[in-house]
């Protein structure tokens, strides 16, 4: 898992650094030991997620039409653009696309909404094309209510959490994808996200938006 990884570097970073200034020890024996543990843990859980991801059908719907193009797009670049009318399908297709492109394994397809009924609402769709109850396949945070489990592969969410997240997680490593949902409207959160990602981004090489 990608927030794993992160983790696990600080963790070797500091072991190093000890190691340095003290020598060997018992001590450090054992934090390297348990290292490795989280290691081969967080190995194991990847690649169970890799074989329990679930695989999309799609209605028929305009983007469902252009489905082979918009995966090979998101596989071959770090950032795409989908514009399509209203009704097209985008904000309930683009998610399990990303799944099938290989996303939302080594960490969580984020998916934003400008609002929170309409968080609600489009995850809880999600879960039913996907034919999962809310919560384990797909979940939803906004304020005061999480459902998103251990689980989950797709969290549906407003841009208002997201923002709030990054102040605990400024590199995201919950993530392996970021949907900007309704960028043209471009509010104040948006337009605030959509900055801070241009820059994480090159951060974060294996992060998709």
């Amino acid at each position: 898992m990608i927030a794993g990884r992160f983790r696990f570097s600080k963790r070797l970073d500091s072991i190093q650094k000890t190691l340095k200034k003290q020598g060997e020890s018992q001590e450090l024996v054992d934090k390297l030991a348990q290292l490795q543990q989280g290691i081969e843990a967080s190995v194991a859980r990847s690649a169970e997620r890799y074989k329990s991801v679930p695989k999309p059908t799609y209605p028929d719907l305009p983007v469902s039409q252009r489905r082979d193009e918009i995966i090979s797009a998101i596989k071959s670049n770090q950032v795409v653009i989908i514009a399509g009318e209203t009704g097209s399908g985008k904000t309930t297709q683009l998610p399990k696309m990303c799944l099938d492109a290989g996303q939302g394994v080594k960490g969580l397809i984020g998916h934003t909404q400008p609002r929170r009924l309409a968080a609600r609402t489009v995850s809880t769709r999600i879960a039913e094309e996907l034919s999962s109850e809310l919560g384990s396949i797909v979940g939803y945070k906004v304020r005061f209510q999480d459902n998103v489990s251990e689980s989950s592969y797709i969290k549906v969410m407003t841009d208002g959490i997201l923002l709030a997240e990054i102040q605990q997680d400024r590199y995201l490593e919950r993530y392996d994808t970021i949907i900007i949902d309704e960028a043209h409207e471009r509010s104040l959160n948006i337009d605030f996200l959509l900055g801070y990602l241009k820059t994480l981004l090159r951060r974060r090489k294996d992060l998709k938006l």
